[in-house]
């Protein structure tokens, strides 16, 4: 009897709908003729789950009693006594309540004893453990923060820790894993219909786990998770087949290393290699030959390690006596696409006799890019190109034509004496001079140059077998045929290093072309310009930095760690080239000297530098324009609305109080009550409009200083309540047991009045109802009322000051409430956001510090 396979739905979050993905795969097996049962379903009493259970043989569960109330749990001994082909099998990560761990009934019977049950386990997955080593299939469920290896991190986004969990290892080897996943908003909106939890803890949930952060995170959380064991299935297939071909299922950069000279520009080239493809890996291999001690510096090691982790790489040691093949072996193991390796640092001397290992990892890659890359250990670059003339191997092939051509062309003419004369021995030589000429250039030619009169003289040229010449004339034609060689040669060479200049020239624009065309999709162009600027030139570090007349050089960019934008650079550090890029700012770069065909690169960097140094200067000053326009406009808001909303309470007090100076009136007490009670109320709304002018002009001054306290939330909301308007209307609904808040008491209390005034303006008549909880090291206060709600665009805007501007706006009030009370939030290191309340209306979320520990205080004040 064979083991039995497992399907496992994975889900992202809670109530995405992985059971029902479970059920609805449960009833197309069924409709093919698969034998399947329930073994253990939870509905959580959503009505749509229950559904799906119809048409499904559902096996008895386990009852168990436990601290007074009767459980139920899977019945392992009724699976394996069925017998099915599939089992569903519900929460793979539940922990069984004690008494099903052996302080339980136990059915006994033959049948227990031949389908093997009667073990009782401490979780759930160890009972499907058991369902599978009996051979029967099972389908189940689990959701990512039950994982083992995530439970941490999970904590640390939520503030919830998991209690129950499953070991990775478990659901790693199920047949199949399937994510079942939802947009957050899609979920918020199931949680918000009901779909999920019970309308009593919607509010709770949409405030704590469900948060939009939380879910994308968890979300991402599935799909890496998912992606990482896909790599596993797939190099696990492509074992068991003999598939040695590369599957590059995603990105993966394999740098080789040797640790020498160079191995950072490797590891940076590769790290930005891999973050231009999404998802991309990122593998430091370190190589060195098994033969022999190792060569590399434990100190740069290290500092190779470092730098791996920094840049997200994952750091290997990687030996053979072939480190070529150790290099290719390795990088076929990890399934890599790419793999980037220096440049030699030996002479091309030294590679016609032993190839080096970057050009024996090129050729035998196969499929797999292999980027070779210079850097400033090696031979390969601008300053150790030859000036000028042809390639070597058009320079060596001249030579051999010269070589092999006056040796031909000599025994032919000596072969036949009678047919030609000197003067068309002399043509014939330099025709082949020409030849050499085109061919290797300058030596080659002068080689055949020399050499043919030399043989010309010898053999042609009387007395014949002697360098003598005992003609003038003769003497004069080898003369003339010499410089007619030289000169020809001459210009052929000319015309060939014209040639390489505009060649090299043409690289050198496409490189600066293709450069600027990367720095257009970087979101910080100026450090990557540096970035490629230090690599391309091979130095150790590239700053840009501005002075000016009263302050010292200081840091714009840079790719030095010592020398972060924003310090100060110091009098005593030597640049190998400092470059003036604009009016008081310069290049600095820190490396070799600077050869003398690289100016023009420097210069062009330099101008790049200059423009993109210019074009953050502009934006910076568009984003103080925006600014200032943002403040002219508040103030001619502000005139307006004054304008307004300060004359109304005046004009009512002026009303009132000349009303009640006029003689003549004959006033009831009940008239003069009813105008005393008018400018009572009109002042004090010139008291609150004048008291949220003040503290938004002392917010935007920054003059606001918070004095913090440990401060009982309820306490404070409590006595905030009484003093509204309407205090009746207000439901308070706070847990006793709440923590204390690190808060400023008075500021805090303008907070809840201003929040509260507002959620019972909007509500119309119904009640607003405050609630509060503890997540993680905060408490979340919320103000929830029932009146229209804000959309969703102009939740951010609410908290805009001066919203309510105009000559003639409904209602009284600046429309300043809001902008006050998350101003103030934020100066005690608070926050205030807005959600939709579900069903309708509108919450207003209050989030405070816990209060520190006495020790912790005690601490903090010393």
């Amino acid at each position: 009897m064979g083991r039995g396979s497992l399907r496992i739905y994975l889900g992202a979050a809670p109530g995405v709908g992985k059971t029902v993905a479970m059920l609805d795969e449960a009833h197309r097996r069924l409709e093919r003729g698969t034998d399947v049962v329930v073994g253990y379903v939870e509905t959580h009493g959503r009505p749509h789950t229950a559904a799906l259970l119809d048409g499904l043989e559902v096996l008895r569960r386990r009852q168990v009693t436990y601290r007074g109330a009767t459980l139920t749990e899977l019945d392992v001994d009724a699976v394996l006594a069925r017998r099915p082909q599939v089992v569903l099998i519900d929460e793979l990560a539940h922990t069984n309540v004690p008494e099903a761990t052996g302080l339980g009934d136990r059915p006994t019977g033959g049948e227990e004893g031949e389908a093997g049950g009667g073990e009782r386990h401490e979780k759930r997955w160890q009972d499907v453990e058991q369902i599978l080593e009996a051979g029967i299939d099972v389908i189940s469920t689990v959701n990512i923060q039950h994982l083992e290896s995530l439970n941490d991190v999970v904590e640390s986004i939520t503030g919830i820790r998991q209690h129950e969990t499953v070991p990775d290892e478990v659901v790693r080897r199920a047949d199949q894993v399937q994510v079942v996943d939802m947009s957050p908003e899609a979920l918020r909106r199931r949680m918000a219909h009901g779909n999920i939890y019970g309308p009593d803890q919607v509010d709770a949930a949409l405030a704590n786990y469900f948060r939009v952060g939380n879910l994308s995170a968890l979300r991402e959380i599935a799909l890496l998770w998912l992606a990482d064991r896909v790599d596993e299935a797939l190099e696990r297939y492509r074992a068991d087949q003999g598939i040695s071909d590369q599957w590059p299922a995603r990105e993966r950069i394999v740098v080789a290393l040797t640790g020498g000279a160079g191995s950072e520009t490797l590891l940076r080239r590769g790290a930005r290699i891999a973050t231009r493809a999404a998802g991309g890996d990122l593998i430091a291999c370190h190589v060195q030959s098994a033969e022999g001690l190792a060569s590399t510096d434990p100190a740069a090691l290290a500092r190779l390690r470092r730098l791996a982790g920094d840049l997200g790489a994952e750091f290997q040691d990687v030996s053979g006596p072939d480190v070529a093949e150790a290099i290719l072996d390795h990088a076929r193991g990890v399934n890599a696409t790419q793999i980037v390796v220096g440049v030699s640092r030996r002479s091309r001397w030294q590679q016609i006799l032993r190839p080096s290992i970057a050009s024996e990892v090129a050729d035998r890659s196969g499929d797999i890019d292999v980027h070779l890359v210079p850097h400033e250990g090696s031979k390969v670059g601008r300053r150790s190109a030859p000036a000028a003339g042809l390639p070597r191997r058009r320079v060596l092939g001249g030579l051999l034509l010269a070589v092999v051509a006056l040796v031909a062309l000599t025994a032919a003419l000596v072969a036949t004496p009678e047919g030609h004369t000197l003067s068309l021995d002399l043509l014939l030589y330099l025709a082949l001079t020409v030849v050499c000429a085109l061919v290797g250039g300058i030596w080659p030619a002068l080689f055949c140059a020399v050499v043919g009169s030399l043989v010309v003289n010898w053999f042609f040229t009387d007395p014949r077998g002697t360098l003598t010449i005992s003609d003038a004339p003769n003497a004069l034609a080898l003369a003339v045929f010499v410089l007619v060689a030289m000169a020809v040669s001459s210009v052929v060479n000319v015309a060939a290093r014209r040639t390489e200049q505009a060649i090299s020239a043409e690289r050198e624009s496409s490189a600066l072309a293709a450069m600027s065309r990367d720095l257009l999709a970087e979101p910080r162009p100026l450090p990557a310009l540096l970035e490629h600027a230090r690599d391309d030139l091979g130095m150790r570090s590239a700053v840009l930095t501005e002075s000016g007349e009263d302050r010292p050089s200081t840091v714009v960019a840079s790719t030095d760690p010592l020398l972060p934008a924003g310090s100060t650079v110091p009098a005593a550090t030597t640049w190998a080239l400092d470059v003036t890029v604009d009016d008081g700012v310069h290049l600095l770069l820190d490396g070799p000297p600077v050869a003398a065909e690289d100016q023009r690169v420097v210069g062009a960097y330099a101008a790049h530098a200059a423009i993109l140094h210019g074009r953050e200067q502009l934006v910076r000053a568009a984003r103080e324009a925006a600014g200032l326009a943002r403040d002219n406009a508040a103030r001619t808001t502000l005139l307006a609305a004054v304008s307004h909303d300060l004359r109304t309470p005046l004009s009512s007090i002026k009303a009132g109080v000349s009303t009640l100076r006029q003689s003549g009136l004959d006033l009831t007490p009940e008239d003069e009550a009813e105008l005393l009670e008018s400018i009572e109320e009109s002042a004090d709304r010139l008291d609150v409009l004048i008291g949220n002018l003040l503290d938004l002009s002392r917010l935007e001054t920054g003059a606001v200083r918070p004095h913090h306290h440990s401060v009982d939330l309820l306490d404070a909301v409590v006595s905030t309540v009484r003093t509204t308007s309407e205090p009746d209307r207000v439901e308070v609904d706070l847990e006793p047991d709440l923590p204390l808040v690190r808060a400023d008491l008075g500021l805090l209390d303008r907070v809840l009045a201003n929040v509260v005034e507002n959620a019972l303006r909007h509500s119309g008549d119904t009640e607003v109802r405050l609630t509060a909880g503890r997540i993680a090291d905060t408490v979340q206060l919320r103000v929830i009322d029932r009146g229209p709600g804000v959309a969703d665009v102009d939740k951010e805007r609410i908290f805009a000051a001066f919203q309510r501007a105009g000559d003639a706006p409904q209602g009284d009030g600046l429309g300043l409430g809001l902008a006050v009370a998350r101003g103030l939030m934020n100066v005690m290191g608070g926050s205030l956001v807005a959600e939709d309340t579900p069903g309708g209306g509108l919450t207003m979320l209050i989030e405070l510090p816990l209060a520190p520990t006495p020790q912790a205080a005690q601490e903090e004040e010393t």
